[in-house]
């Protein structure tokens, strides 16, 4: 079946889903804005929501987690904790380890589960890919992970969490420019977007024709 985008608003702020959301989900929930953007549009009388949240064993990670827990205790949303449950390969770098955990952690879960990844790692993803060779979209689908929000806009979770009053946490490793993410985040894509400015509508189109992003 292929996926389809539904786009709904509430207080101008317009967010846009691909494909329909199950009855039943988990919301992956690390408490930065993505995320909680993610989290507070999904949680309604229409489904049953719980959520998982990682902990990677790092300082803030602790924050996170006890950030998470008052959050879910308060809006009486039950909540999934997972942790690292081996030491890592001497073949994966610290963030594919942190990766390659939290998704076995996700795949253990009982129903589906919903990520915020969005049209900027969509971006972000494919010029990373692209430098080594091989050009990727990051999928709608992984098993039991689903990305609905990959056609929304970073700004457009922010904006949610703004006019909704929703709470988050930053990451402070977020500027680490040691981390790969953050070094093509802050200093590749600004470049990119001198080249292209219109690069992630350019990828929402891709997104939407990609036989990968069916179902």
């Amino acid at each position: 079946m292929s996926i389809t985008q539904i786009t709904l608003a509430k207080k101008s702020v317009v967010i846009k889903l691909l494909g329909k959301i199950p009855d039943k989900i988990y919301v992956a929930c690390s408490g930065g804005v993505d995320s909680m953007a993610a989290l507070s549009f999904l949680n309604n009388k229409k489904r049953e929501v719980a959520v998982a949240h990682f902990d990677h064993g790092t300082e803030h990670g602790i924050k996170a987690q006890e950030f998470v827990k008052n959050y879910c205790k308060e809006k009486r949303i039950s909540l999934e904790l997972g942790t690292v449950s081996r030491k890592k390969d001497s073949s994966e770098s610290r963030e594919e380890y942190w990766r390659n955990e939290r998704y076995s952690f996700f795949k253990s879960l009982d129903a589906p589960v919903v990520t915020a990844h969005h049209i900027n790692d969509v971006a972000e993803w494919w010029v990373f890919s692209s430098l080594h060779g091989d050009s990727k979209l990051i999928p709608y689908r992984n098993e039991n992970v689903i990305r609905p929000f990959l056609t929304t806009s970073k700004q457009e979770l922010i904006s949610w969490c703004k006019h909704h009053k929703v709470p988050f946490v930053k990451d402070p490793t977020n500027q680490n420019l040691a981390y790969m993410r953050n070094l093509i985040r802050h200093r590749i894509m600004p470049q990119c977007k001198k080249v292209n400015p219109g690069l992630t509508k350019v990828l929402v189109k891709k997104i939407k024709n990609s036989s990968e992003h069916s179902a």
